[in-house]
């Protein structure tokens, strides 16, 4: 029992010693700029312009991974089919390297010649332009939300989808009625993952869409450019907005949470 107890006090120990390494480096961030500059900072046009841009393409790009995420990870969930562990490999694959290897290959392969000319058919310009950040955070955001929801389904019991098809409600049926709502939870949290991978998404937008100033200069992009320019008060800044909006936005996830 003692032993019990002190592997259970090691084990505390360590958690709110990484806690406290978390917050303290979090904090910093609080300490840089003074609070007029910071101030002066959030009324500058360009931040302005930024945050306005990364709710936007984030939004944007969060709506098109639920709209592909929630299929595609009720199928690996509950379909067996041919080439399904290739698929999951794929699927999982651009979690394991770098985004700025995936910007490369969004860049190779939009900017390709047939590709985009194929777009630019259907009234589409996508390199280095606003529609290239709502891409590139779909594709950055995309592997963890199809992830998480898999695992999602993974623990909602298809016994309850076999009495529902039993019943006589189709295949459809039975995932609008009864997955659906029985996966809402984890399904709220890939949605609010999803907004903030994409709102923090750096390498893919910055190779496919540019850093281009007041056009493709979402937050993280803003800040880079400040700290290369040698303007740390407003790349702080920026940085201070990119963690409040992730703040909210799991503030959000866990009182929905909490009511569900």
């Amino acid at each position: 029992m003692q032993q019990l107890n002190i592997f259970k006090l090691i084990l505390i120990g360590i958690t709110g010693l990484v806690t406290l390494l978390l917050a303290i480096t979090i904090g910093s961030l609080l300490f840089v700029p003074s609070l007029a500059s910071i101030r002066q900072n959030l009324g500058s046009p360009e931040l302005l312009y930024s945050l306005k841009l990364s709710l936007c393409t984030a939004s944007a790009a969060t709506l098109f991974v639920m709209l592909l995420a929630l299929p595609v990870g009720y199928t690996m969930s509950r379909f067996q089919f041919a080439g399904r562990r290739l698929v999951k490999t794929v699927l999982d694959l651009p979690i394991a390297f770098p985004e700025l290897v995936l910007g490369l290959c969004l860049l190779l392969f939009f900017g390709s010649d047939h590709v985009a000319a194929a777009l630019k058919k259907v009234g589409i310009e996508l390199v280095f332009t606003r529609q290239a950040i709502v891409a590139a955070q779909i594709f950055t955001a995309l592997p963890y939300t199809i992830r998480i929801i898999r695992t999602t389904f993974d623990y909602v019991s298809p016994r309850y989808e076999f009495i529902s098809r039993s019943l006589g409600y189709t295949h459809f049926e039975t995932f609008m009625r009864v997955a659906l709502p029985m996966a809402k939870k984890g399904i709220l949290a890939a949605a609010v993952i999803a907004f903030a991978r994409s709102i923090g998404a750096f390498g893919a937008v910055l190779i496919l869409a540019g850093g281009t100033y007041m056009k493709t200069d979402v937050l993280p992009i803003t800040l880079f450019l400040n700290i290369s320019y040698g303007n740390l008060d407003l790349a702080v800044t920026a940085g201070l907005v990119m963690l409040a909006v992730s703040f909210l936005a799991i503030y959000i996830f866990e009182k929905t949470e909490a009511d569900l």
